[in-house]
């Protein structure tokens, strides 16, 4: 007996109105960038809501839970992830696509290198011109030496007037280009930078802010540190840094040095997660997370960035402890792999 498997014909998505053909398990957003749409968009995995559009007709199967990243009121005008949204049928949708027309190219050469743990590089890159972006927000960067792979990184500098930026960044086990950049000499090799990317940074306000990082993590949240004492550093500060061991720490003498100069109350407070390690460690052991209560002091805002379990613990730890969602901002640092040009 022989069976016939016919293939299942693309569903049609209509974006914007105009017509495109998804292949079967192919997401809304690759479906548009595979057919030329400038498709706003920086993560590709669910964790920034750049591709957030909204749905006007037809069905989607979500990839991921997306109630963490977009509102009540977003969720309920319809809006979806494009990155996590894959058609069931006929769908049409609406995205509002000058969100994308912010983004540019700059070409830089690396200038810097220096290793700050064992897993752990800092990159210092001079453009070739000024990148306008707000601490907090990262790049897609794209390396001569590896144009095949792309990855993004989060500044880990407010922008300087000389057009130079810095990136954290980990090695990820497996990693194509992460481990080139943690093990090869790099300096004078040229790069190209997409961005700015990402919601990611300090909102104006004057409550206390709480700050709570894991691993290369902390790379934008001390470039919105630079950026709030740029402009007074008079908001309380509670740093919470989750690390593993005592090797993980690092940046911090430039954190006392920006503890030093501000202008109100700075407690930093590192956390180690493994007990096994480093039985001389004086300080809090466990998860950063489980620090969090005790910080709460005030309508707090709070910023977080590090890996995605770290991020979800403290989001519902914060929103059981009556902080509003609005309040709380987030990036959630990832390795999954995703389609076509993002390679770790």
């Amino acid at each position: 007996m022989f069976s016939f498997f016919r293939k299942k014909p693309p569903a049609q998505a209509r974006i914007n109105g105009e017509s495109v053909a998804v292949q079967a398990g192919e997401t809304l957003l690759h479906a548009a960038l595979r057919h030329g749409i400038d498709f706003p968009h920086s993560c590709r995995v669910g964790g920034c809501a750049s591709c957030k559009c909204r749905l006007v007709s037809g069905q989607v199967r979500e990839l991921t839970e997306t109630s963490y990243i977009l509102s009540d009121e977003e969720l309920d005008a319809g809006f979806i992830l494009a990155c996590q949204s894959v058609p069931r049928g006929e769908v049409e949708i609406e995205v509002d696509l000058a969100a994308q027309q912010g983004h540019q190219r700059v070409r830089g050469r690396v200038v810097d290198q220096q290793r700050l743990t064992h897993d752990i590089t800092r990159l210092v890159v001079q453009l070739e011109q000024s990148l306008p972006y707000r601490a907090g927000q990262y790049a897609e960067l794209s390396f001569d030496l590896l144009p095949q792979h792309a990855r993004s990184f989060s500044f880990a500098t407010r922008q300087q007037p000389d057009a130079q930026v810095s990136f954290f960044v980990r090695q990820v086990p497996g990693g194509v280009l992460t481990s080139a950049l943690h093990s090869r000499a790099l300096v004078g090799e040229s790069v190209t930078l997409a961005g700015p990317l990402g919601d990611f940074y300090l909102r104006p306000a004057s409550a206390p802010l709480l700050l709570v990082a894991g691993g290369s993590g902390l790379a934008p949240i001390l470039a919105l540190l630079e950026e709030a004492l740029a402009t007074g550093g008079e908001r309380p500060v509670t740093l919470l840094f989750g690390a593993r061991a005592q090797r993980d720490l690092y940046a911090l003498e430039q954190i006392r040095e920006l503890a030093g100069q501000w202008n109100a109350p700075f407690n930093f407070v590192p956390v180690l997660s493994d007990a096994a390690l480093d039985t001389s460690w004086g300080g809090l052991r466990g998860q950063v997370t489980a620090q969090i209560g005790q910080h709460l002091v005030g309508a707090v805002h709070a910023y977080l960035c590090g890996p995605p379990g770290m991020i979800d613990r403290a989001i519902e730890v914060l929103l059981n402890a009556g902080v509003a969602r609005e309040h709380i901002h987030f990036d959630r640092f990832t390795t999954l792999p995703v389609p076509a040009t993002a390679s770790v």
